[in-house]
């Protein structure tokens, strides 16, 4: 059965070269264009998508507000397909947290030009998009969950990896870590433009604070950091003190920065000391790292494939026997605290 696609986009051209772009794959159809955000509305009641490829910029009512919409009233996987997406982290990062699956970045040319640069990018996030869950919003915002505060050590440290997906539910479960957690190393599959800013963001929303890494950053307490796109991150350790070294090289498992990277310097520095998650995305990007972690004695916790956006880095960590725990994305942060105080 082919992938039903709605093309949103306020540009003739651009809705013409993503629709010959997504007609031409295999087992991709598109069932309907639409100039804004009022005619989709119309058109995802009457065909019922299975991806919707979103513009940004639109008349009578940006993508971006649209998408929010969607996503409560009658949630579709979304590509968002922008030249904003290039330009800046902001806008897609605003996408993201309102339910966006992926996106793709429109050429800074004629898009007829750049037609070939977005093409395998494109048709390959519109079938991911099409494998993903997406769940319905609720108009409230996500509340704080305060849990019991912890007993500070320098000895433990917690590693998480995540891809498609993993914008949000590393949100869900930062947010719900007190401020005096063990230090946090994070890999989230993302561009170098993008992780300062949603290091950033995430600062303004967590009790711990949360920056992008640099290099010989300390890993403490209350501390979170975030691997720079495209560099990959490592866990060092000089006596009780952790640090990160960040260095470029090749992709690791089909990744810049790789959560197997991570995951395997984490085995080696901290051993039965550590705690890995691993949550949504695409591929099997950190499954081999926390098989490794979890045979130096770490505990290891995947996120469960209802709450997934994708279930596949999770499935395949599990699959290999890296993990201890498999829980729903509300409870990650609360089975990664119940851990950390058993750790002695």
């Amino acid at each position: 059965m082919s992938i039903r696609v709605l093309i949103v986009d306020d540009s003739a051209t651009a809705r013409a070269v993503v629709k010959e772009i997504l007609d031409a794959a295999p087992g991709i159809e598109v069932v309907g264009v639409a100039p804004d955000a009022y005619v989709a509305r119309d058109k995802v009641v009457e065909l019922r998508p299975d991806v919707i490829c979103l513009d940004v910029e639109m008349p009578r009512m940006d993508g971006v507000s649209f998408l929010k919409k969607l996503m409560v009233y009658m949630p579709t996987p979304v590509v968002m397909v922008s030249s904003l997406t290039r330009q800046g982290a902001q806008v897609t990062l605003d996408a993201l947290e309102a339910g966006a699956v992926d996106y793709v970045a429109k050429p800074h040319s004629n898009i007829y030009d750049g037609a070939d640069e977005i093409k395998t990018q494109l048709v390959e996030k519109v079938r991911m998009a099409a494998r993903a869950k997406v769940r319905k919003k609720t108009i409230e915002e996500v509340k704080k969950v305060a849990y019991t505060p912890l007993a500070e050590t320098t000895q433990k440290v917690i590693a998480i990896g995540a891809s498609t997906g993993g914008t949000e539910a590393l949100k869900e479960v930062l947010i719900r870590m007190p401020r005096n957690s063990p230090g946090i190393v994070i890999v989230q599959h993302m561009p170098g433009t993008f992780t300062k800013q949603f290091a950033q963001r995430l600062d303004t929303l967590c009790e711990m604070s949360v920056k992008e890494a640099e290099n010989g950053d300390h890993v403490g307490i209350g501390q979170v950091l975030i691997a720079p796109g495209n560099y990959h991150m490592v866990l060092r350790r000089s006596g009780a003190r952790y640090y990160v070294e960040i260095g470029d090289g090749r992709n690791v498992s089909g990744h810049k920065p790789s959560v197997d990277v991570l995951f395997n310097s984490v085995a080696k520095a901290a051993g039965k000391n550590a705690i890995g998650a691993i949550l949504t995305g695409m591929g099997a990007d950190g499954a081999k790292g926390m098989l490794n972690m979890h045979d130096e004695g770490a505990i290891t916790i995947a996120q469960d494939e209802k709450s997934c956006v994708v279930f596949g880095m999770p499935k395949v960590a599990i699959e290999k026997g890296g993990v201890d725990y498999v829980v729903p994305l509300e409870d990650v942060a609360k089975k990664i605290i119940e851990q950390v105080q058993k750790i002695q």
